[in-house]
Parts: C-alpha cells; structure tokens; sequence
C-alpha cells in the first residue's frame, strides 16, 4: 500500500457555532481504513457539545490555547502539550477557557467515527 498524503486544501470542513473541525484522515476521505485525525478549533468562551464515540477511542492533544475538558466524572486543566486519552462510550466536551482560539488535533481508532450527542 502507498501512503497518502493530505494537501491543506484537501481537509474536509465542518463549520460548526463554537468553532469548526478540520479532518485530514478518516475513512470516508478514502485514505485510511483503521483511524481517523482531525484538528479541532474552538473560539474563546465557547464549547463543543458533550458527546461519546461508542465505536472508538479518542486521543486529544492540545496544540495552542487553554481548554477545560470534562470526560466522564474528571474535570481538568489542559494547555499547550497536553493529551487526553478518552475511552470509547466516555461523555466528554471541551471548553475554551483562554482569550485566544483553542485548537488540538483529535484522533480515533476507527476509520468510521461515530458521534452521540452532538
């Protein structure tokens, strides 16, 4: 198999009212069969909804900006060079509590994310 490579003007777009997803692998882009990867953005005082993956892991690591992120019962802190690993079925959400655009890249375990609650 050759790899595949994700040109920036290639990523597909999710606009969304707190901030927009960014998605450079997943199996409905046809360039991979096993995970997916993304960049999320959120605006400063927004949240993305609380939500689960039932089918999938996340793995969420902090690029810029200052979030508060809620999975489960924990509740924490999270800035620059900081990751979360979220197990498949934990209700989880992020909060930009900063002064500027929050953004991290997301990953899943599956080629086929699927999302509850958003």
């Amino acid at each position: 198999m050759s790899a595949w490579v994700t040109r920036a003007g290639d990523r597909e777009v999710e606009h969304t009212g707190w901030g927009r997803l960014e998605w450079m692998v997943a199996g409905r882009l046809g360039n991979s069969t096993t995970m997916t990867v993304g960049r999320c953005h959120i605006a400063p005082g927004k949240a993305n909804p609380r939500h689960h993956h039932p089918n999938c892991d996340e793995v969420l690591h902090v690029l810029q900006g200052t979030i508060e992120h809620v999975a489960g019962d924990q509740r924490v802190a999270m800035g620059p060079g900081d990751t979360i690993s979220i197990p498949a079925g934990v209700v989880h959400n992020a909060t930009n509590v900063g002064d500027d655009e929050a953004v991290f890249v997301i990953s899943f375990s599956s080629a086929d994310r699927q999302t509850v609650g958003e």
